[in-house]
């Protein structure tokens, strides 16, 4: 909030002189370079106590209340509320404390706006950069994010699609994975790829009997221990994925394919056969297919410039890639 405006001195106010006796308001002023009228609004907040009141009623200060006025300003400029100045300057043993939380809240709540105003500064690039045919249509996609943007749609969507009796710490685990965390400071790309990826999961699901499957066969047969089983072996196994993926492997037998096989088997209570892995790549090249979601994910996590890092969709498909070969051989 910004400072109140300088007034006139106070009637009778004279230049500080050098003496430690009690100051006026308007002594006070001088010597710290503001205005009576911020002494006196600070003086009245209860934040620079007064020593005593002259014979005419006129406020006095001790020489001390310049250091306290002094702490109480830098605190404001950093922008720091009233009340958190306050609460600083009225705890003595806790001071420092207080002044940590204070700092630390101002950063956090500084750190937002910033992130807003970077958001808000790429969706204007991009609608600026898009071809006169794309406007409209960029224009509405980047109009429904806030700013900085909210991951709630995407979250809503996975969490109506997992299985309905997964249990809580699973189902965490599942949407820390899969939700993305957008930057900080998008490039007009990534804020693009948001948009579409909120536009995607809000828009209406097929109904009807011509309507295909929207989950994978597993979830018909996954209670709550095997769903917890599902996808706690396919994150693993996604993440072993994910290491052969960023050294630029081709997909092979190895540790990851076989942590993905065996958390099937597990689910289903079947072995790990030949037999059961030529049934598994025909069930799993069937199963319903999130390849638009998983693209525009690895748009929105790549910097420009940069290279794609691995989704769970992305290893998904290296994975079954894998096994297809494997398979083949």
């Amino acid at each position: 909030m910004p400072l109140p405006p300088e007034p006139e001195p106070e009637p009778g106010s004279v230049p500080a002189s050098t003496s430690d006796g009690p100051w006026s308001i308007g002594e006070l002023a001088e010597q710290a370079g503001t205005t009576v009228k911020t002494v006196r609004f600070y003086s009245d907040q209860g934040l620079l106590p007064e020593r005593a009141r002259s014979s005419g009623g006129h406020r006095r200060y001790a020489p001390d209340a310049l250091d306290r006025l002094a702490f109480i300003r830098s605190l404001r400029n950093l922008g720091l509320p009233v009340p958190e100045v306050r609460r600083i300057v009225e705890e003595q043993a806790g001071a420092q404390g207080a002044l940590e939380d204070a700092v630390a809240g101002q950063l956090r709540t500084l750190g937002s706006r910033l992130s807003a105003l970077r958001w808000q500064e790429s969706a204007l690039r991009l609608v600026q950069e898009s071809a006169p045919r794309e406007r409209a249509e960029r224009l509405r996609l980047v109009g429904a994010l806030g700013a900085p943007p909210n991951t709630a749609p995407l979250a809503g969507f996975w969490r109506a699609w997992l299985p309905p009796l997964m249990p809580p710490k699973a189902r965490a685990a599942f949407l820390d994975a899969a939700v993305p965390q957008p930057p900080d400071a998008p490039s007009p790309a990534q804020v693009l790829a948001l948009a579409r990826l909120c536009a995607l999961v809000s828009g209406p699901c097929p109904t009807g009997p011509a309507a295909h499957p929207t989950q994978p066969a597993a979830h018909h047969a996954a209670g709550e221990r095997e769903s917890a089983l599902l996808y706690a072996g396919l994150a693993e196994a996604y993440d072993l994925a994910a290491l052969k993926m960023r050294a630029g492997a081709n997909p092979e037998k190895g540790d990851a394919l076989d942590c993905f096989v065996a958390t099937y088997a597990s689910v289903l209570r079947r072995r790990d056969t030949p037999a059961f892995r030529r049934e598994l790549a025909r069930q799993l090249s069937v199963d319903p297919r999130l390849d638009g979601y998983w693209e525009l994910v690895a748009d929105l996590l790549t910097p420009e410039g940069g290279r794609p890092e691995p989704t769970p969709g992305t290893a998904h498909d290296w994975l079954l890639a894998a096994l297809d070969t494997r398979l083949a051989a």
